[in-house]
């Protein structure tokens, strides 16, 4: 009998030793199952890459003051050659007569030497073209398009990677509620356990009445019905372990049978600290304000005049027409002076997306304090909840053995002894979750506070 009740006291401080809030010390094998959770989660993997993307567009951006060469290389055949007109090639050759009978010193009205040889007039473009070259192109300025492009890409980046933190303390939450609720269940099957050595105890007591005419089997059959509902809770929270057990893989990927073989136990957990100056939700939505006020400058800058290089040189000169140059080089301005509007809607509209970030960063600094409250209303009356648990234990814990000790000396029937271990076990009960609610109520006022370390 004092072994049974040693039991009973054991599975009532289950849950009574203080523990250490997240920042200061976590349990390891939570520890484990959290990094695995934020390993697996496809929403936190979703963000890293549009992060990743987000430092590309930077690059991008970056990239554009950087030189482009290209290399070309390209064979053409027409179906003639290009040639001067009969009217041109014949000036062409009386040009050349004259200059040949000048350079002879010759009158240039005396008839031309017969024994001299003509150049005939070359080719504008010879039917066979094979061309090699490379071209250089390079923007010297871009009216800050780029800079301010680049810019809001950093923010934009900032942004996701606060929104990705925003996203793992509501994973943690999540995985720290459901790991509680599996603790919930193995602190309940304990009571239960306690239950059900009482049972024992009465059905034994119960039998050698009956066999000494103290009682009736009436007695016995209560005790069976009630060791019946017993099972049924028993079953009841069975499969609730399954349950959680199947979330929890879920959420971590974690064998099924590593999560089957945790026992975690119920503990009362304070909540202390104050609350962080900002939330990860609030300086996302400020570096996406200033990614949108960059991306509306960069919009306006459409307007600011370009600079650019432009080179070109061709590696084969045989084939280059008689108007084409080997190489040349060359800066160019582009200026768009009006677009139809399009470049002010577009800004416009990006500075309404400013003011739209401005009004849910107020919209969610009132909700975050508001939540901070609620939260702290809620820790304090789960604090409280667990003080009136813990008397209504002592209360419980007397009644029933008194009534045991009454119906030993027949003052009390075997249904008062069942009711006072049905109050004595809702007790219990009554206890783990209101630690359950403690540790809820706790970490759910650290996030609020945006102090949920791990």
């Amino acid at each position: 009998m004092r072994l049974l009740k040693t039991k009973l006291l054991c599975v009532l401080l289950t849950g009574l030793i203080p523990a250490i809030g997240f920042s200061q010390e976590i349990d390891p094998v939570l520890d484990m199952l959290i990094q695995k959770a934020l390993e697996k989660n496809h929403g936190l993997n979703i963000n890293r890459l549009e992060g990743e993307q987000a430092r590309i567009d930077q690059k991008q951006a970056k990239a554009v003051f950087l030189p482009e060469i290209t290399l070309n290389g390209s064979y053409t055949r027409l179906n003639d050659d290009i040639t001067f007109d009969e009217d041109t090639q014949k000036l062409l050759m009386s040009t050349q007569k004259l200059l040949i009978k000048e350079a002879a010193g010759l009158p240039f009205n005396a008839a031309f030497p017969e024994n001299v040889p003509l150049q005939p007039a070359n080719n504008l473009q010879n039917k066979n073209i094979l061309k090699s070259s490379v071209d250089l192109d390079w923007v010297l300025f871009s009216g800050f398009e780029a800079t301010n492009a680049r810019k809001a890409g950093k923010h934009k980046e900032a942004s996701l990677n606060y929104a990705g933190e925003a996203q793992k303390d509501k994973l943690v939450l999540n995985l720290i509620e459901t790991y509680n609720k599996l603790a919930l269940v193995n602190a309940s099957q304990e009571v239960l356990a306690a239950s059900e050595d009482q049972l024992r105890d009465q059905e034994r007591f119960v039998k050698k009445a009956i066999e000494n005419g103290l009682a009736t089997p009436i007695s016995r059959k209560k005790i069976e019905l009630a060791q019946q509902q017993l099972e049924g809770k028993q079953l009841e929270f069975k499969q609730n372990k399954r349950l959680l057990v199947e979330v929890l893989h879920q959420i971590t990927g974690e064998n099924r049978e590593v999560l089957r073989s945790l026992s975690p136990q119920l503990s009362a957990i304070s909540s202390t600290g104050t609350a962080a100056e900002k939330r990860a939700e609030i300086h996302a939505l400020e570096e996406a304000e200033k990614a949108a006020s960059f991306k509306s400058k960069m919009e306006k800058s459409n307007f600011i005049p370009k600079l650019a290089l432009k080179g070109h040189y061709e590696f084969l000169e045989d084939d280059l027409s008689l108007l084409d140059p080997q190489w040349y080089v060359g800066v160019g301005i582009k200026w768009n002076v009006f677009d139809g509007g399009k470049s002010a809607l577009k800004s416009k509209k990006s500075q309404l997306e400013v003011q739209k970030y401005q009004e849910q960063i107020k919209e969610a600094e009132e909700m975050i304090s508001l939540s901070i409250v609620k939260a702290q209303m809620s820790y304090e009356a789960a604090l409280q909840n667990t003080r009136i648990a813990n008397k209504e234990i002592q209360l419980a814990e007397a009644t029933f053995e008194m009534l045991k000790k009454q119906h030993r000396n027949n003052l009390a029937s075997i249904s008062e002894v069942l009711d006072g271990l049905r109050d004595l076990e809702s007790a219990n009960f009554k206890l783990q979750e209101s630690y359950f609610d403690q540790n809820k109520a706790a970490t759910t006022l650290m996030h609020a506070k945006g102090i949920l370390n791990y």
